[in-house]
């Protein structure tokens, strides 16, 4: 197995181990993730390094975790899944992520795409993530303190849209910003309430939506903080 050389210092021991990895990725595996590059971006992503010290023996369970400032890192099996979702027709040259939130989905698509755009609303959250990914070693990343709801039009149109936080509606400004051809993935729901993972698709003929998996995420909040 060769670990990407940049990544290498960060492979931890006992829970933090490749071999946590590993078994991260196998549990992937039986839930039905059948993309190998995105197994393969999970198993080399030290999550550990992206959650506070004192939870880091968690790191490699398949569960979300708090990241502060009422936030989390979202379980892997989302994070995969989602990824999957938005590789599934081919790599999108363009992805904007709405909710940079501790930067480890922003890592995973980093890997896997040549160009990764990224919405935080809180500074400080995205201060100490900007950071981190800095010292992963990817460089095909950039971040901007904003209102995700905005989306980010100085680069759009963008072939792959993915929101990691759930509104009760569509921003229609992400949906002006997603390409033809392109696909926004995102949850969908009140917090309090059935969330559920929706698949938007652009083409010639308009916007299709597609309900996919019943799921629970933070809620997209309006303005920053």
């Amino acid at each position: 197995m060769n670990i990407p050389s940049h990544l290498k210092k960060f492979v931890g021991s006992g829970m933090t181990s490749q071999r946590a990895r590993d078994r991260l990725v196998e549990r992937l595996r039986q839930q039905g993730i059948r993309s190998e590059p995105v197994l393969e971006a999970i198993r080399f992503t030290p999550r550990h390094v992206f959650v506070d010290e004192a939870i880091a023996s968690h790191a490699y369970d398949n569960t979300a975790l708090p990241i502060g400032f009422n936030q989390t890192i979202s379980q892997p099996y989302i994070v995969a899944r989602m990824t999957e979702l938005l590789l599934r027709h081919g790599i999108p040259e363009t992805v904007l992520e709405i909710g940079t939130g501790c930067g480890y989905q922003t890592a995973i698509l980093a890997q896997l795409v040549p160009q990764v755009y990224s919405v935080e609303r809180i500074q400080p959250l995205l201060q100490s993530t900007e950071q981190r990914l800095e010292e992963l070693g990817l460089r095909n990343i950039q971040l901007q303190y904003s209102d995700g709801q905005w989306g980010w039009e100085t680069h759009a149109p963008y072939q792959g849209i993915l929101v990691t936080a759930a509104p009760n509606e569509i921003p229609y400004a992400l949906l002006d910003q997603l390409a033809v051809g392109g696909s926004l993935i995102l949850p969908l729901g009140d917090q309090y309430q059935t969330q559920t993972l929706t698949l938007i698709q652009r083409d010639e003929q308009g916007i299709h939506q597609q309900a996919l998996d019943a799921v629970s995420f933070v809620p997209l909040c309006n303005g920053t903080q």
